[in-house]
């Protein structure tokens, strides 16, 4: 639960009365998806302490723009090269002590923007102009991402193309376990590379199977994603292969609400419970494993890596595959179309056709 001193409640504007202020909170929480709520949190958290270890002060609203400049300095640059007692590497090292920060080595840039931009929407959340927006704060904030700019690093070592996951699948024996493991691969590829949490928040009333009889469809209506808001993701379809694995679960699972994927006892018994994002990546370990492939092969992003470079060995066009993936930046999904061997390339047999 998060402290009192670090609540992420709106501002009470003035004359709104108590039962307001309730509602627009409520508003609030529920208007923005759960991932984004923890990242508040986080940040929130490492922002404060970051401030009472510098200077031992709790944050202010609005912020003072020299601290922010100071936010910006201390995290845009190696504060093992600083003095020991220099107070930026002394707040540094406090923040590792707690558990909030691994190193003194310059945090990336990607991870910088993201606790400013939590920081921002604190400050609107407030009803308050942030020191960010100052033309010296955003000069700074400009010159720390050319100064710290480095190659991004792949979320999976490899991304699990179809071969990998036919050897995948090949791994999965015919326990309940087994089938359970088949239908989260399946449809985490199949429909789009879904997320570890895509997957985990899954219900069982999310899952449409009135094309199955006739036209072997599966229709996935999923609340929400990271790129999408509620009641505005468009509906996911499974067919052939995923779709059997996905119905061949749900009743030899037996389970007739709740979540759609749940644990599997060592007794090979369902446990009525939800399945953890964690539990998506010790499945994909266990199976990369069981098929024989190197420790840290692929994580569980290779799942939606890997859709998206499948498609672009078999020349979908990327529009298509980022209906199903869910990308609302082409630029993204171009990256992983940019990563196939040119030579595998479909356009390059254009005239042997």
């Amino acid at each position: 639960m998060t402290p009192k001193s670090l609540s992420l409640t709106p501002a009470k504007p003035p004359a709104l009365s108590e039962a307001d202020q309730e509602a627009l909170t409520d508003l609030y929480v529920r208007g923005t998806p759960k991932n984004t709520l923890r990242a508040y949190e986080r940040d929130l958290l490492y922002i404060t302490a970051w401030k009472s270890a510098r200077s031992q002060a709790d944050l202010s609203w609005p912020e003072a723009e020299e601290v922010a400049l100071a936010f910006i300095l201390d995290h845009s640059r190696d504060l093992k090269n600083d003095d020991e007692d220099a107070v930026s590497r002394l707040a540094a090292q406090a923040l590792i002590d707690k558990g909030l920060r691994k190193t003194l080595a310059c945090p990336a840039p990607s991870t910088l923007d993201r606790r400013i931009a939590s920081w921002q929407a604190f400050h609107r959340m407030k009803n308050l102009e942030s020191p960010f927006d100052a033309p010296a704060l955003r000069q700074a904030r400009s010159k720390s991402r050319k100064a710290t700019a480095r190659k991004s690093a792949k979320k999976s070592q490899n991304p699990i193309t179809r071969e990998v996951l036919e050897d995948l699948l090949n791994a999965c024996d015919h326990s309940l376990r087994g089938v359970r493991d088949r239908a989260i691969l399946m449809l985490g590829w199949a429909s789009g590379g879904r997320r570890r949490s895509e997957i985990t928040d899954l219900r069982l009333e999310d899952v449409d199977l009135k094309d199955y009889a006739d036209k072997q469809l599966i229709w996935l209506h999923m609340v929400e994603s990271k790129t999408t808001t509620k009641g505005e993701t468009p509906a996911l379809v499974l067919k052939g292969r995923a779709a059997k694995a996905l119905k061949l679960w749900i009743d030899l699972s037996e389970i007739s609400d709740g979540p759609l994927f749940q644990p599997v006892s060592k007794a090979d018994r369902v446990l009525a419970r939800k399945l953890s994002p964690d539990g998506i990546y010790q499945i994909l370990k266990n199976r990369l494993e069981r098929a024989g492939y190197p420790e840290g092969f692929a994580s569980p992003h290779g799942l939606r890596s890997g859709f998206l470079t499948q498609a672009a060995l078999d020349g979908a066009p990327i529009q298509a595959a980022m209906r199903l993936s869910l990308h609302r930046s082409m630029a993204q999904a171009q990256r992983y179309y940019d990563d196939v061997d040119i030579a595998e390339n479909p356009a390059t047999d254009l005239l042997e056709k």
